[in-house]
């Protein structure tokens, strides 16, 4: 596994040399300050995170928690929150990894962790959508409740075209929160 470094000032996408907005950032305006990612989403880190998802191994949760203490660093937040799971893939998998991730890394940091947003409705899996289905997919599908706090840091296990991330993070300042910043454990580089 890859570390990422981070060289877009929005979203920690690497490139050849420092850039301020990757290509997916520039011309988009986008609910969150910054988004970074302890390791890139590669065939291995697509494995671990399987794992950890898709086959019940929540005892990975503090080790990967650690990774991303180490790579990303404690953020400037007054609370750590969540993207909520779907109800019936947390039922069939037993646990939600992003809430498994946030609680962990709030507990490191210090901070509270607040379950501030709540689905609307369920939806098919993102995978294998292009980014303009990802986008109509996640519509209006989260919701912030009240009240937020003016600064939150927002944990989801992979960050893949940043549609999940905008999603919450739009119900979030639209709930009262000024910034945004994202913390995944893996980032998705095209």
């Amino acid at each position: 596994m890859r570390v990422v470094p981070p060289v877009c000032e929005r979203c920690g996408t690497p490139g050849p040399w420092p850039v301020r907005r990757c290509a997916e950032c520039a011309g988009r305006r986008l609910a969150f300050t910054t988004a970074r990612a302890a390791i890139v989403y590669d065939d291995r880190a697509r494995t671990l995170v399987g794992a950890w998802k898709e086959h019940g191994r929540r005892d990975l949760a503090p080790e990967l928690a650690m990774l991303v203490r180490q790579v990303v660093g404690a953020p400037d937040a007054d609370a750590v929150c969540f993207v909520p799971g779907d109800r019936d893939r947390s039922l069939r998998r037993g646990h939600v990894t992003s809430e498994q991730l946030a609680r962990e890394l709030a507990a490191a940091w210090n901070l509270p962790l607040a379950g501030l947003l709540r689905r609307t409705r369920s939806v098919g899996p993102q995978r294998g959508l292009r980014l303009a289905a990802r986008r109509r997919n996640l519509a209006g599908v989260f919701t912030a409740t009240v009240p937020v706090p003016p600064r939150v840091c927002l944990v989801d296990d992979v960050y893949t075209s940043g549609s999940t991330a905008a999603a919450c993070s739009a119900a979030l300042r639209r709930a009262g929160a000024r910034r945004v910043d994202v913390v995944t454990l893996a980032r998705a580089v095209r």
